[in-house]
């Protein structure tokens, strides 16, 4: 027996078949905890390629409980892992996105690496998580946000989970997130921690299928837009992926070091955000803004990042984000 068991060696590339077969019994519970784990180091020691990316995504999207969103929704996600430590950007500008009239259909789940993920930081905030999953499509359909908590809608994953905490490091699971959106949605702004990679994670998804999404990653290996130098940015389109750099000054927004973004707990994450939608300027104002600009392109709500700067910083200092959150807090 080899030391993958029912799954392929990964010291060769897999091919498309292969790699689908390979997470089906992944996912499905066709191969041992210990043929998955040492499957799963090999694979990232070697590299992930599109097509492994793809096959995984696509696993997961075919056993995921979806749920049914506006045609316009898109999702502003990031893989994490960048252990930069920052406040919640993603989870901030998905809020001045929905409050730009754009329909967000979050998905996320608790920190993992950093100190406080997007589902912490919105219970601090008062969202109860547990209402929020089982009213998701409503609160999409009536407020234009929702928060699709990932254990309640990839059931598949609850097995490679303790999996995954025993070894420790980055695989490709990791990646998968953004990938299967409950949602379906086929616009996206996904942030990943490594620059090297978003071509590469760029291919995948124009693989797997989407209208508009963007790739980020910022050069300090951030899974955003940076303030503080240059980012990579991956334009997918049905036609195919475009690569292009991209710097603060391009959405006229000053240079911050990633510092100036650094979080902390859940409370600490949820005040600053709170603080942010009551009208604070600052590093934080302005990394929501850059990022918000990105996906409001995206979602074709606004033409060039300046445009979406308005946008969002209006939706901000009207007071229409700050109100939004309220209602998700109170939604019944």
């Amino acid at each position: 027996m080899s030391g993958f068991g029912a799954l392929p060696d990964p010291a060769t590339l897999l091919g498309h078949d292969e790699a689908v077969a390979a997470f089906e019994a992944i996912l499905d519970g066709g191969a041992s905890d210990d043929h998955i784990a040492a499957f799963l180091i090999a694979l990232s020691d070697r590299g992930e390629t599109m097509v492994e990316i793809a096959a995984a995504a696509q696993a997961m999207r075919d056993r995921m409980i979806p749920i049914n969103a506006p045609a316009n929704a898109i999702d502003v996600c990031g893989t994490g892992g960048d252990g930069h430590h920052t406040l919640n950007v993603s989870t901030a500008v998905a809020i001045v996105v929905a409050a730009c009239e754009v329909p967000v259909a979050k998905h996320g789940n608790r920190a993992a690496s950093s100190k406080s993920g997007a589902a912490d930081t919105l219970e601090a905030l008062g969202l109860d998580m547990e209402r929020a999953g089982a009213m998701a499509e409503a609160q999409l359909a009536d407020l234009g946000i929702c928060f699709l908590f990932a254990a309640n809608h990839h059931p598949a994953m609850k097995r490679i989970q303790p999996i995954r905490k025993q070894i420790g490091q980055r695989t490709i699971f990791n990646l998968m997130g953004p990938l299967a959106n409950p949602a379906r949605v086929s616009r996206q702004l996904i942030g990943i921690a490594r620059p090297a990679y978003v071509a590469v994670y760029a291919e995948a998804l124009h693989q797997l299928g989407t209208d508009h999404s963007r790739v980020i990653s910022g050069d300090e290996g951030l899974d955003e837009l940076s303030l503080a130098g240059g980012n990579e940015v991956a334009v997918i389109t049905r036609e195919g992926v475009r690569m292009q750099r991209s710097t603060a000054a391009d959405a006229g927004l000053p240079s911050h070091p990633i510092t100036a973004i650094r979080g902390g707990d859940a409370h600490a994450n949820a005040a600053a955000l709170r603080a942010l939608l009551q009208g604070d300027h600052g590093a934080y104002r302005d990394a929501v803004l850059y990022n918000a600009a990105e996906a409001l392109v995206v979602a074709g709500a606004a033409e060039t990042l300046i445009d979406g700067v308005e946008n969002a910083a209006e939706a901000i200092d009207k007071g229409l984000a700050n109100a939004l959150l309220n209602c998700w807090i109170a939604y019944k």
